[in-house]
């Protein structure tokens, strides 16, 4: 499987405290039977202040953690960017981790405020797509706006943006209210991918296939690896080469 969203990378940002946490939830991805991670620190204005010169420096030292440890992971590098006017300049002084690309669209990995969507959503995601740029909606099960109404979720849909759900969300790891939403997200495809958003060993752990399993009750048992592995394998494909 292939895990696109998570915060492994030591020390940047709210996942792992230090490498040798970071190699802890690297054992356990590989133990759930996740091959590929996509590292995807925060980048949030104030919060986070990571940048391409950031994440760099804590991938490379996990990386090559990974090779002496000999845990079989294979690492790639993107960000989650949270909405701000930011993210303008940042693409046009390619300065964006993107986490990879989609039917011939960078793909960037875009974290809403989990309380609303902010009035101007869909016209930065209007401008993002003129810069053949595609947001992928990070979590939308979670934001508390698509949590009272589902129907908040449309907008973005009619966008063009990619959906991830979080794996531990369809197996109702965060409360019946994400859970439904996930569900309904998933019975009208519109989930791109699953992912384990992990941050900690025990609280947000890396784990995907009990999400997977808790889908393919949905959706299929093909179209639920599609979600772990085909999708996500097309996404990042430039990561692996």
């Amino acid at each position: 499987m292939i895990d696109l969203h998570c915060h492994i990378l030591p020390g940047i940002d709210d996942g792992a405290r230090d490498l040798d946490q970071a190699l802890v939830l690297a054992r356990a991805a590989v133990n759930d039977g996740i091959t590929h991670t996509v590292a995807t620190p925060h980048i949030h204005a104030g919060r986070f202040p990571n940048n391409l010169s950031t994440i760099t420096k804590a991938f490379n030292q996990l990386r090559d953690a990974l090779s002496a440890e000999a845990i079989p992971l294979q690492l790639g590098m993107a960000a989650e960017i949270r909405l701000s006017e930011e993210i303008l300049n940042m693409v046009l002084l390619k300065q964006v981790p993107y986490l990879g690309e989609w039917e011939g669209d960078k793909v960037l990995l875009l974290e809403l405020p989990h309380s609303h969507i902010p009035p101007g959503t869909e016209q930065l995601i209007r401008w993002l797509r003129k810069q053949k740029v595609r947001p992928m909606i990070a979590h939308p099960e979670r934001n508390k706006d698509v949590m009272r109404d589902f129907n908040k979720v449309m907008p973005l849909v009619r966008e063009g943006c990619l959906f991830q759900v979080t794996s531990g969300a369809v197996a109702g790891h965060f409360g019946e209210g994400a859970q439904e939403r996930a569900v309904q997200l998933l019975e009208q495809d519109l989930v791109t991918i699953l992912a384990t958003d992990a941050h900690h060993e025990v609280r947000r752990p890396p784990v995907l296939n009990v999400g997977r399993e808790a889908a393919a009750e949905i959706v299929g048992e093909e179209k639920s690896w599609q979600l772990v592995r085909d999708n996500p394998g097309k996404i990042a494909a430039c990561h692996f080469a």
